[in-house]
Formats: C-alpha cells, sequence, structure tokens
C-alpha cells in the first residue's frame, strides 16, 4: 500500500513548518518533491490571508483574503473570502505536475477554503488514487475523513519534533524503496 501522511493539528502548531522541512530533506535527497503550500500573509502582525506556492516552480497566488483587502473575486467564507481562480490557477495545476513528475506529492493544506473549488478536490481525489506517496496537512475538521486513507498524525506544541522525526523516517523509507 502506498504511504500517505495526514497531519493535522491547532492554528499555529507547526504543520506547514513540518511538511517544508520534510520536502527540504527529502529534496537534498535529490527525490522531486511537488504540490504546494499554503502560508499565512500577515501585515503589521495581523494575519490578512492566506498565500498558495507551487513547490515545483515557485509561482504564487492569494488563497484568501480578509474581505475588502483584495481586488480578486473571491467566494465569502468567514472574515476570508477564497479566490477560487487562484487555486485553480496556482494549487490545482501543481497538484497535477506533480502527480506525474514528482516522487513526494505534498498539498497543504486540504480544507474548506480549498474545497471551495471543484477543481481542486477533483484533483485530491486523483492523488488519493495514485499510487505517489503524499504529505498533505488536513484540516482538523477533515482529519476523520482522512484517518481510513493513510497515518494520520495529530500535532502538539509538545510532540510536533519527535512527530517530524517520525515522519521523515517514514517518507524517506518510502522514497528508498525500504518499507517495515
Amino acid at each position: 500500500m502506498v504511504l500517505r501522511i495526514f497531519v493535522t493539528g491547532p492554528a499555529g502548531v507547526g504543520k506547514t513548518t513540518l511538511v517544508e522541512r520534510v520536502a527540504k530533506e527529502a529534496d537534498r535527497w535529490s527525490y522531486i518533491v511537488g504540490g504546494m503550500i499554503t502560508q499565512e500573509v500577515r501585515r503589521g502582525g495581523r494575519r490578512v490571508g492566506f498565500r498558495i506556492t507551487s513547490l515545483d516552480t515557485g509561482e504564487e497566488g492569494t488563497l484568501a483574503s480578509i474581505r475588502g483587502t483584495s481586488h480578486l473575486p473571491g467566494v465569502p467564507f468567514g472574515k476570508y473570502v477564497v479566490h477560487v481562480d487562484e487555486i485553480e490557477r496556482v494549487a490545482v495545476p501543481a497538484i497535477r505536475r506533480a502527480l506525474i513528475e514528482a516522487d513526494l506529492i505534498v498539498i497543504d493544506e486540504i480544507g474548506p477554503m480549498e474545497y471551495k473549488s471543484d477543481e481542486f478536490a477533483r484533483a485530491v481525489g486523483e492523488v488519493l488514487k495514485s499510487e505517489k506517496p503524499l504529505l498533505a496537512v488536513v484540516h482538523r475538521k477533515f482529519a476523520d475523513r482522512f484517518r481510513p486513507l493513510g497515518e494520520l498524525h495529530a500535532l502538539s506544541f509538545e510532540n510536533r519534533n519527535a512527530e517530524f522525526g517520525i515522519i521523515l523516517d517514514r517518507i524517506m523509507k518510502e522514497l528508498k524503496g525500504v518499507r517495515d
């Protein structure tokens, strides 16, 4: 069975940082890592949105912004506007390229904002049907949906460093073709 690791936990616990560290380590060993990362956008110490970055090209887009701070059209979501067109311009092609080109697919994050895009949901479905190893961050609300599909790792401030080691070890063994 192909390795699928899902990381979840509260906001600010280090989920994206963990995924980025694992991706950098796999890249350091010359494995091709593809997919996308989502990061907070802050101004004056305040979170004002989220940015999507493609891991293979570095292309960026706006996932979400506080209502009234963006010129981009979007779908209302709490205090944010989700930019479905940007998800489909940056995240979806990055995921689909990873299906073809990457040794490891990274999706950060699978959550309610990203699922405003039907194309994003389809791309995630394609990844889940593939034989490629996956490292994905899943929103807490989605954790139970993904638990049966792979390993679910719940991060906390106390365990995040240990979890990094466990996850990195599992992924490197998979990429090297070593199975437990």
